[in-house]
């Protein structure tokens, strides 16, 4: 086994070492009193520490008297320090990061300890010339012992942390498994997982598959930072309270909100958006497609297969689909393969494609007139434009492709070709 760092004294003249060794036997005396003063800096210094109880604390000061005693007796004695020596610390560290300390505050509890030992030393050390060169000869192999006692520590935390990590990764895949299986559990540690995201028998869910399409930085799609990057933005606390179940699994994340009390469907629509949009601008490009709500886990399998067919609907270069927002019609219209595209007359296509590069009124005061009910005043006000402007637009279109937008069959046409030229990515980013 690899030794640690050798703390014994450096060669050093008979007075500086019976001087170093007078300051580690003074040290030695008080050590239950710098032990206590060590760990009540700890307290005050390391909000996460400051909440704990007196057991903790005992705990604290059991780990802090061990380090330093064998500190003491490395540096009186002269010997190495073996990984071995620091079981001890190892099973403390798990200890802390069980109980969900972060890395860092038991790092700073190294530090606060080192801090306080050494200014013990150099108050036992004096102010004789000697003595103070005899204590700057226990810098170094302090500092040794700190640096090698601490790494240990943080290895046992990301031991700890990889067999969490990959514990929790089997949890949420069994649930979700589970959950596509069209049943929720109803023992056991999945019961309890469920319960965690909110998720009951009977709670009203939504699947989000999503699938990187796109990559400004690596351009490598198949990279797990893909999928790990999105399934942590999706975990974000979103406009709701509580977790949501999301999992990478087979090229693709997974996600099931449950639509709590005092949401909605489109609540979920807008939080996923937002998730979307935030990793395009961090250059991951993600297609996303949002089922409709399933009315519990029976429905989540139909829900699930919903997103995945969402998906067919985005664009090439990404973004969101979500069932919530589509009505049949846009739903038919996205849906439409070449043969419906050849079907549109060849005159309204081509006014679509030249109305595309003057900037879309024509277009746009088709739908205005259609969502004002056949009101061309209405639309007029809605587009912001004269009533003879609105009327000379219709009268164009009208000459153009021979469709009279005041007909119901001629202004489903042209709603349809619309449809059909947007969903087609004709039309811009489709959300």
């Amino acid at each position: 086994m690899s030794r640690g760092p050798a703390l014994g004294a450096p060669a050093l003249s008979d007075p500086l070492s019976r001087e170093r060794h007078r300051i580690l036997h003074a040290v030695q005396d008080r050590l239950e009193d710098v032990a206590k003063t060590a760990v009540s800096v700890m307290r005050t210094e390391i909000p996460s520490y400051a909440l704990q109880d007196e057991r903790f604390f005992d705990d604290v000061r059991d780990q802090v008297l061990t380090h330093y005693r064998m500190q003491l007796a490395a540096l009186a004695g002269g010997r190495d320090i073996a990984p071995e020596d620091l079981v001890f610390s190892r099973a403390a560290a798990m200890r802390r990061a069980r109980a969900g300390f972060a890395l860092e505050d038991w790092i700073s509890a190294f530090r606060v300890g080192r801090q306080v030992l050494w200014d013990v030393l150099l108050d036992c050390a004096g102010t004789s010339a000697e003595a103070q060169q005899a204590a700057l000869s226990l810098v170094t192999p302090l500092m040794r012992y700190v640096d090698f006692a601490s790494t240990h520590a943080a290895q046992a935390y990301v031991e700890y942390q990889q067999h969490v990590v990959a514990d929790a990764d089997r949890e949420r895949r069994d649930l979700l498994d589970q959950l596509l299986a069209g049943a929720a559990p109803t023992r056991g540690p999945l019961l309890a997982a469920a319960q965690a995201y909110g998720i009951g028998p009977h709670s009203p869910m939504m699947a989000v598959v999503a699938v990187c399409v796109g990559d400004t930085r690596t351009g490598d799609l198949t990279s797990a930072e893909h999928g790990y990057a999105t399934s942590a933005s999706i975990g974000i606390a979103g406009p709701w309270a509580g977790r949501t179940l999301v999992v990478v699994r087979h090229g693709e994340v997974v996600a099931v909100p449950v639509v709590r009390t005092g949401m909605d469907a489109e609540d979920i629509c807008t939080h996923f958006e937002a998730v979307q949009r935030r990793l395009a601008r961090e250059g991951t490009m993600l297609s996303m497609g949002i089922s409709t709500v399933a009315e519990g886990a029976g429905e989540l399998p139909r829900a699930y297969e919903e997103a995945r067919a969402a998906l067919d609907l985005v664009p090439s270069g990404g973004g969101v689909a979500a069932l919530p927002r589509l009505s049949p019609f846009d739903y038919l219209a996205l849906r439409a393969d070449d043969l419906a595209r050849q079907l549109v007359d060849p005159r309204v296509r081509a006014l679509l494609v030249e109305d595309r590069r003057r900037g879309d009124t024509l277009a746009a005061t088709v739908r205005a007139f259609a969502e004002a009910d056949l009101n061309l005043r209405l639309a007029a006000d809605r587009l912001r434009i004269h009533h003879n402007t609105a009327h000379y637009r219709l009268r164009r279109i009208e000459e153009r492709t021979g469709r009279n937008p005041r007909r119901i069959a001629d202004l489903l046409e042209l709603l349809v070709a619309l449809a059909i030229r947007d969903g087609a990515g004709e039309g811009g980013d489709h959300q």
